[in-house]
């Protein structure tokens, strides 16, 4: 298959395009370097630097017979869209329409796309974790952004007959992750802690996340693009970590003896949030499979280098 990958040269895109590599596609990586970077996207992919909220990839998906686009090209700082909310709908929204619209033109009718969860679901009714059906209340641009997206891709699905798979992640972590923006906390915490910094922790550190690893992330990816169900699914653990836990196993993964420094509470931050991953099992056969523990480990070993 022809895979395009939006974002290729950022995290969870490099982690992609590679998967897709090895599982026998041919993979074209889109990303403007603006967060990425070149040397991440993998060998055998062919890159291509472009903003896609300023190109029109039409040509390049007719010349590449794209069959398939993994749309992970985005804004990702929550802090950012909080400061800057027209930027990020100009990088987020109006960059997934012009994408969009490109496949429409050049008759690719397959998209993936990396959705969110936390953002999305707010704190989760009951204390449990947010199902798909959760109400979807977010209080960041950059929330908004995402479900806008999802709500555009329905229209294209009813109106266009595009194939659409719509994942919500949790807090994705793992090797290769730079450390920027809320999702970025393990990298962070895990740099400064390796070179004897104590990280700061904003609020009473009680708030907590789903911690999901990226490798399970690009597994249900993987498993949509051969047979995906067509139904918005989340991607988590369904566990909730507390910061002051999370400060608690880096410290001892790393050796770091300090305590953490302390910030105010930021501006629209949940005090909760895991996501219900019974559907990703039920339509995808997909599940996670590495332990907190292992995974923040792994990333440490790859942060030391």
């Amino acid at each position: 298959m022809n895979i395009l990958v939006t974002g290729g040269a950022g995290f969870i895109g490099e982690n992609m395009a590679a998967r897709h590599l090895a599982d026998g596609h041919r993979v074209v990586v889109v990303d403007d370097l603006s967060a990425g970077l070149r040397e991440k996207v993998p060998e055998g992919a062919r890159f291509v630097q472009a903003d896609i909220a300023e190109r029109d990839l039409t040509p390049l998906l007719a010349e590449e017979k794209i069959q398939l686009v993994s749309h992970h090209a985005a804004q990702i700082d929550l802090r950012h869209s909080v400061a800057d909310p027209l930027d990020d709908a100009r990088s987020n929204i109006l960059g997934s329409l012009k994408l969009f619209e490109a496949c429409r033109r050049a008759g690719t009718n397959r998209v993936l796309f990396s959705s969110t969860g936390g953002a999305l679901y707010g704190e989760p009714e009951g204390g449990r974790p947010a199902p798909e059906s959760h109400p979807t209340d977010p209080v960041s641009p950059y929330g908004c952004a995402k479900l806008a997206i999802e709500k555009y891709l329905h229209y294209y699905r009813v109106v266009h007959g595009f194939e659409v798979q719509v994942f919500r992640y949790a807090n994705v972590y793992g090797p290769g992750q730079n450390g920027t923006g809320e999702a970025g906390v393990v990298a962070i915490f895990s740099s400064k802690m390796l070179v004897g910094e104590a990280p700061t922790i904003f609020g009473d550190g009680n708030q907590t996340r789903d911690y999901v690893f990226v490798d399970a992330v690009v597994h249900a990816f993987a498993l949509a693009s051969e047979r995906g169900s067509g139904r918005l699914v989340n991607v988590g653990t369904a566990m909730e970590t507390s910061v002051n836990g999370l400060y608690r196993m880096l410290s001892d993964i790393t050796g770091f003896e300090g305590g953490p420094g302390h910030g105010p509470a930021r501006l629209g931050d949940l005090r909760r949030s895991s996501l219900d991953i019974t559907l990703a099992a039920e339509v995808l056969g997909w599940k996670p499979w590495t332990h907190l523990e292992d995974g923040l480990a792994e990333t440490i070993s790859f942060i030391r280098g």
